[in-house]
């Protein structure tokens, strides 16, 4: 070959090889940038799964914290719960998800916001009704120990107006009692006469038992400026040295003297004149009378108005 041909052939390989050389080049280059794209992009991918992964759990604390605080208030907490539950699902799902897309999880972290937003707005409105509904519990325990102060004055009001009633009421009754007893009857000058069957008086004493047939017990009713005339009902007791009462089987009974039960030995109507009238009343007692001393006691309306006595042998 000769020179000329041999120079030809080589400006032709060497231009051939400058020719693959560039494209290696050309090809070194396009991968290297394809590279370079490809490690911006994951790059970015991974910042926006760290950006949203932050977010998620901030959404999350605060919703723990609305659901603490709804909660100590008595509000319902139903529904944060329930938000709860879905936030902690996207949360999983984003460590797994092969397709993230950050428009997505952008959508989802917005919603939750707006969520969080609008609980923010019902629980002031909450915290609003809570405040006005202490104030409200304070007045009205306020005017509860109002009211129980003015019962517990009431009761001692009424207390102290009972007692004066009833300080009245005992004075009332101590005055009446006592225009009672100086409007009532009194006996005086009781004296006491044996009856024979016959009828013969003997006044001497001390009487014959045998000789007491009948007894015969006179007295005078004095004049009363404030007494009033009408029937005035006697009751005579007649009690022995031991205290016994002198009964029988047709006039005598019982009768009631302040508070206690009182035996009798008979009793007698007498129509009170106020007029310093004298009274005389009889008493028959079969059974004969013993040796002794005997009390003769009268009663009226309530009170004890005359006393006497005499002597059998």
């Amino acid at each position: 070959m000769s020179a000329s041909a041999t120079q030809g052939v080589f400006k032709i390989s060497f231009g051939v090889l400058t020719g693959i050389l560039a494209l290696l080049g050309y090809l070194f280059m396009g991968a290297r940038n394809e590279t370079f794209e490809l490690q911006q992009s994951l790059t970015q991918k991974v910042e926006q799964l760290s950006a949203t992964q932050v977010k998620l759990d901030s959404i999350s604390k605060a919703l723990d914290e609305k659901i603490e605080k709804i909660n100590q208030m008595g509000g319902n907490i139903t529904e944060l719960k329930r938000i709860r539950v879905q936030l902690e699902n996207d949360k999983k799902l984003l460590k797994s998800d092969l397709n993230f897309s950050i428009q997505k999880y952008d959508a989802k972290i917005k919603d939750y916001e707006n969520f969080l937003s609008a609980k923010d707005k019902e629980f002031s409105l909450l915290k609003e009704e809570n405040s006005q509904l202490k104030e409200r519990t304070q007045t009205l325990e306020f005017e509860k120990q109002v009211v129980l102060t003015e019962n517990e004055n009431l009761k001692t009001d009424k207390e102290s107006l009972s007692q004066t009633v009833a300080e009245y009421s005992a004075e009332n009754f101590n005055l009446q009692r006592q225009v009672t007893m100086a409007s009532s009857m009194k006996a005086i000058n009781v004296q006491v006469a044996a009856l024979s069957a016959n009828g013969k008086v003997r006044e001497a004493m001390p009487f014959r038992a045998s000789r007491i047939h009948r007894l015969k017990i006179a007295f005078i009713m004095p004049a009363n400026p404030i007494a009033v005339k009408n029937k005035k009902e006697i009751i005579v007791r007649i009690l022995d040295a031991n205290g016994g009462v002198v009964s029988d089987n047709t006039g005598s009974g019982v009768f009631d003297f302040e508070g206690d039960e009182l035996g009798f030995s008979t009793r007698h109507s007498v129509q009170f004149e106020n007029n310093d009238q004298k009274v005389d009343i009889i008493y028959t007692h079969d059974a004969p009378y013993t040796a002794g001393k005997y009390t003769i006691e009268l009663y009226s309306e309530g009170f004890k108005i005359g006393k006497g006595a005499f002597e059998v042998k």
